[in-house]
């Protein structure tokens, strides 16, 4: 069976966490996407139960595999299923997005194998549909990304509920002190393990950097993907209503395109994937969070049309091209406003990337990261500095809370979040609009007419929303300016130090398929 998926010879992170996940050790591992992580856990896992004749009872797994979104936890379960199909093991994945109705049948006739999102599993198990007193095996993958998505103290309580004896296997792209301090409070004696650094991805992928202003993005985009050299490229934006824009331009400009973010429903989140995995469209355009589940050989380029927010980021984005030691090209936008990220990037990976500035551009060569660059045409009124930028959360608590949104359906935000939200995005779109009408030669909207003859001016300079002191009335935010602060919940502590449950070391049979 493992022959016919094409497995003949184990990927370094096989030949290194197999052995110990079969002699009932904890794991901690650091590993990128795209090494054969999944079948490290997976194969031994399966093998155990097998062999073991393992029985399941209704709405009480024996494993418990945790992932952030609902993309990866379909992929792992789909994974799991394939190299499983000639054992007895019985599994399902529940996530958000989708009715629980179908979910909670498959939890009632009992798995042994359970992969889940933190906030559905929270919901079901609120609602008595799981229990996790039996779990043996807890698995996180992803483990960085559910903690920069906010999981922290959701994963706290979740581990608070399962048996102490249990086994921990814990892996994760980057080892922020965050994620490597919930991991020793998790894991007893592991075995550390480390496959495909970051630098590994960094230095495989051929890196590009365009100097351009954020009106010449759109143009820019358009004229690359009239190379056909560009066969399969993943565009990253910030935020949701970014994607659905990107998208709806792409569309006019003839390119066979879908995009995939929180907002959209489960079915067009996989048929989007389908259809870009398949080759029936060009471009899938992407924001982080949705993007994080994307396991796709031969993507060409990865496009980042909007700067990443930090350089974690910025190493997953580009880690969806040059999968599995396969070249990639990334090509990422960077805007006058841009690069002090550039630089906290270029800092992060060591490395110099290459710069060039688009015809006809003229973008300074660097930008003081004390003082925003120059604002053309929408500075807010008053002559404030505010960095502008597309629509997006900037302090951390405030993006993880949308990302955790975002990853279980994006159907819990509290009353009246969504309308600050739309506030935020409208603000953005008047501010855009203003430099489209300065290119026309109109006067953008709001900015009041020249002073007459005898009168103060009130403004410096056409476009620039300055106002003078002496100017009756004061001057107006523009809409969506107001932030709304959110804070992140502190979860319980994680159990307290525990024994290790002795159990028979499973037969290294995972290399048969289980049989």
């Amino acid at each position: 069976m493992l022959v016919e998926e094409g497995y003949t010879i184990p990927t370094p992170i096989q030949a290194q966490a197999i052995p110990p996940i079969d002699e009932d050790r904890d794991v901690l591992g650091t590993a990128q996407t795209g090494t054969g992580k999944t079948a490290a856990f997976a194969l031994p896992l399966l093998t155990r139960i097998h062999e073991e004749r393992r029985g399941c009872q209704p709405n009480s797994p024996l494993v418990l595999i945790l992932s952030p979104t609902r993309e990866l936890a379909s992929q792992i379960s789909e994974s799991i299923k394939t190299y499983g199909r000639r054992t007895h093991v019985r599994q399902t994945a529940i996530f958000g997005g989708v009715g629980q109705g179908t979910q909670v049948q498959a939890l009632r006739k009992g798995v042994h194998i359970l992969v889940a999102t933190p906030g559905r599993l929270q919901d079901l198990m609120s609602q008595g549909h799981v229990r996790l007193d039996r779990v043996e095996v807890l698995v996180l993958d992803e483990a960085d990304q559910m903690c920069d998505m906010g999981f922290l103290p959701d994963l706290k309580r979740i581990v608070a509920k399962l048996p102490a004896d249990r086994q921990s296997l814990f892996f994760s792209a980057t080892m922020p002190p965050t994620v490597a301090d919930f991991a020793n409070s998790l894991l007893t004696d592991p075995v550390h393990i480390s496959v495909a650094p970051q630098s590994t991805t960094t230095e495989r992928v051929e890196q590009r950097v365009l100097m351009m202003p954020n009106t010449a993005k759109r143009d820019t985009l358009n004229r690359l993907l009239q190379d056909n050299n560009f066969s399969q490229v993943l565009v990253f934006v910030r935020t949701k209503r970014r994607a659905d824009i990107v998208c709806r331009q792409l569309r006019q400009a003839d390119v066979d395109a879908d995009s995939i973010h929180g907002d959209k429903t489960q079915g067009m989140r996989t048929r989007a994937l389908l259809q870009f995995r398949t080759g029936r469209i060009r471009v899938l355009v992407a924001t982080d969070v949705a993007a994080r589940g994307i396991d796709i050989d031969g993507i060409s380029h990865v496009i980042n049309y909007d700067m990443p927010t930090d350089p974690e980021s910025y190493v997953h984005r580009i880690g969806r091209t040059g999968r599995a030691g396969a070249e990639g090209i990334a090509v990422t936008f960077c805007t006058p406003e841009d690069q002090a990220d550039l630089r906290l990037i270029e800092k992060t990976i060591k490395m110099t990337l290459n710069k060039r500035a688009i015809p006809g551009s003229s973008i300074p060569a660097a930008t003081d990261a004390a003082s925003p660059a120059p604002q053309s045409g929408n500075a807010p009124a008053g002559g404030g500095s505010r960095r502008r930028g597309p629509a997006g959360p900037r302090r951390p608590e405030q993006r993880a809370n949308q990302q955790r949104i975002a990853a279980e359906g994006g159907g819990s935000r509290p009353a009246g979040e969504r309308r600050r939200e739309s506030d935020r995005r409208n603000g953005g779109e008047q501010r855009r609009g203003g430099e489209s009408r300065q290119a026309a030669g109109q006067r953008p909207a709001g900015e009041r007419r020249p002073a007459r003859p005898g009168h103060q001016a009130g403004s410096t300079g056409a476009g620039r929303g300055h106002q003078s002191q002496g100017e009756s009335g004061r001057a107006r935010r523009p809409a969506g300016e107001q932030r709304s602060e959110q804070s992140s919940g502190q979860g319980n502590q994680a159990g307290a130090p525990r024994r290790r449950r002795s159990r028979r070391p499973a037969s290294p049979a995972a290399a048969q398929g289980g049989r």
